[in-house]
């Protein structure tokens, strides 16, 4: 009996969040953004497609009607909105987004069973692409975009057999109340399931696996041109903003660990070289 209320009472550690720890990441971040941002970094890139894109929208509206058109029958309306199989691949993207959302969630379960409490590589991607979908497609684009911005949608404007005028990307309206057209919302996670190919896809595979991804989300986008529910401004701006969200969250939560130890090792070797002068 002694033995086993020795064993019982034993006093066991609990992980827990230090002090000592937070700082550490705070300074991990702070010495990341020391670095400063270089011209070919992903968040330099998405940054600058997304002003490149939408000063051409803004400066050229009359694109958007144009590609519009493409798609557009006076008399009946976007015929290919009927269409059997462009349906079906609409609905698809709804499994498709729950099975990579689920694979994550396993990912991310796996990595917090690892001994120490260290996260496995692939892991650390399923957090970011995690909070990259709550942030991008959750917060910005349904959240914020289509809820304030009130852009009708094609088959709502008056020049393709609606009542709505028309309105160019960027340009706050009342003309539409709920779930406007910009930007768009399936464009937003058909991009976000191409980054999450990309990130969790061994780089031997990805010669094969990202440019399907790349085939799969182009079709689900203009799918939506298709049936009139987008412009083209609203899907290539979706795609643009989670290419900016998802490099920031890279920047900050896995590349902003490796900055940090280059930061560290070169005040190391600043630091001999000034004893050994």
């Amino acid at each position: 009996m002694a033995h086993i209320t020795a064993v019982d009472t034993r006093r066991r550690p609990r992980p827990r969040v230090s002090l000592h720890g937070i700082r550490r990441e705070a300074t991990r971040v702070r010495l990341s953004l020391a670095a400063g941002l270089r011209l070919g970094e992903p968040v330099t890139v998405a940054a600058v497609a997304l002003v490149a894109l939408s000063v051409y929208f803004v400066m050229l509206p009359g694109v958007d009607l144009a590609v519009t058109r493409l798609f557009y029958s006076p008399g009946s309306g976007f015929p290919l909105s009927g269409d059997v199989v462009l349906k079906a691949l609409r609905q698809s993207s709804t499994y498709a987004l729950l099975m990579i959302v689920l694979g994550l969630l396993g990912e991310v379960a796996v990595g917090l069973r690892t001994k120490a409490g260290r996260f496995r590589h692939y892991s650390r991607r399923a957090v970011v692409l995690l909070a990259g979908l709550a942030i991008g497609p959750g917060l910005i684009v349904n959240g914020l975009l289509k809820s304030a911005w009130g852009r009708p949608r094609p088959v709502q404007v008056d020049l393709f057999g609606g009542e709505a005028a028309f309105t160019p990307a960027w340009t706050i309206s009342d003309g539409c109340a709920r779930n406007c057209s910009f930007v768009s919302g399936e464009a937003s996670s058909a991009a976000w399931m191409v980054a999450a190919v990309w990130l969790m896809t061994p780089p031997e595979w990805r010669r094969w696996t990202v440019p399907a991804a790349l085939t799969y989300g182009a079709a689900l986008s203009v799918n939506r041109m298709a049936f009139g529910g987008h412009f083209l401004s609203d899907t290539l701006l979706s795609w643009a903003i989670i290419g900016l969200v998802l490099a920031v969250l890279h920047r900050l939560m896995l590349a902003c660990p490796v900055e940090a130890r280059r930061a560290r090792r070169a005040l190391r070797q600043r630091a001999r070289g000034l004893q050994a002068a």
